[in-house]
């Protein structure tokens, strides 16, 4: 039975400045304390708190009932946590990194996003997959991947990326209270901060940036709906993650009229926001740090062209990683960063 508890206003209530991690530490302990049917479970997430400290101090909390350690089997930690949650259970398994994950693709894809249909209702899947994607700590090939656009294809699965503290402890209280499974995949090079560009550039503390102000409390950000980060006429910029905090570092220093949108659930879609802003500016520029072909942003350029056909005065710019594996060496050449994203601008733009 949850704890009923009245969610707090993000209007009227008290902030603190905290960074990603400590806001999905405390979103992870809100909802442990709230629904008893909640536990963690996955590689060190206990006593040792998890890699990136996530689940530090739950386990000392909770106890070893609600938050465990696994063996280092992915396959066999989503395959436990299908099972709880046809059980009753809300488990939020942690994969360690997302490049991990593949061994546990097929209990996803073919268990817990088929499991309500193939039941008929009978049984869900409530389960919330955390694990950290992305690069930016020179983790090389095998911590470093981003592979978002594989479970969006996959119809039963939700995915959510956040790329503020306030959203990630919204977004993630909200993933654990919906029935049906959630990759929620967390961008580690925005754990401790918003890097906006290369690595030899200053990283804006969290403590000092305005999205890092999260009430106390209970609260829950609905899946599917989109963030304006910022309003602008001259061109929609889509971004998610990490790249929202890069793609509007490179507005902000050209001084471009953006409307930066930050799509923060891929899977469902925001699509009327995006719709509206387009039509308004009648430009778009997409950008993800996953590899271009076949990568989410694809599908964003089909769906946009798709409904804003008569609304374009150009053609939709793509700035994405390359379509190549991931160079650990070379990963700040690999990522979208200011020299590409305003070069996408100009073009739009006509500079």
């Amino acid at each position: 039975m949850t704890v009923e508890e009245a969610p707090v206003s993000l209007q009227d209530a008290p902030g603190r400045r905290l960074t990603m991690i400590e806001a999905i530490n405390e979103a992870l302990d809100i909802m442990l304390t709230r629904d008893p049917d909640v536990v963690i479970l996955g590689e060190d997430v206990g006593y040792f708190g998890g890699v990136f400290r996530a689940t530090a101090g739950l386990q000392k909390k909770h106890g070893k009932n609600r938050v465990f350690d696994t063996p280092i089997s992915e396959g066999g930690i989503i395959g436990v946590a299908v099972g709880m949650g046809a059980y009753g259970l809300r488990p939020v398994p942690e994969i360690q990194f997302a490049d991990y994950i593949y061994p546990g693709l097929d209990q996803l894809v073919s268990e817990a996003a088929r499991l309500r249909y193939r039941s008929a209702g009978e049984f869900i899947a409530p389960m919330t997959v955390r694990s950290p994607f992305g690069g930016g700590i020179f983790g090389g090939q095998t911590h470093s991947q981003s592979p978002e656009a594989l479970f969006t294809h996959v119809a039963g699965l939700k995915t959510v990326v956040p790329s503020t503290p306030n959203d990630a402890k919204g977004l993630l209280i909200a993933a654990i209270e919906d029935n049906d499974p959630v990759i929620f995949f967390e961008p580690k090079r925005i754990y401790n901060g918003p890097f906006e560009g290369y690595y030899d550039r200053p990283v804006t503390p969290w403590a000092e940036h305005p999205d890092s102000l999260v009430p106390a409390g209970y609260y829950a950000t609905p899946l599917g709906k989109a963030r304006v980060v910022r309003e602008g006429e001259a061109v929609t910029v889509l971004a998610y993650g990490t790249m929202v905090h890069v793609a509007g570092a490179v507005c902000r220093e050209k001084g471009v009229d953006a409307e930066l949108i930050d799509l923060r659930t891929l899977v469902p879609l925001d699509l009327e926001t995006v719709q509206k802003s387009v039509e308004k500016t009648g430009k778009c520029l997409i950008v993800h740090e996953a590899t271009r072909t076949s990568g989410f942003g694809a599908e964003l350029s089909a769906l946009v062209q798709e409904r804003c056909f008569w609304h374009l005065e150009a053609p939709i710019e793509r700035v994405t990683g390359f379509d190549t594996p991931y160079p650990h060496s070379l990963e700040w050449a690999y990522f979208p960063g200011p020299v590409r994203i305003g070069e996408a601008l100009d073009r739009l733009l006509g500079h």
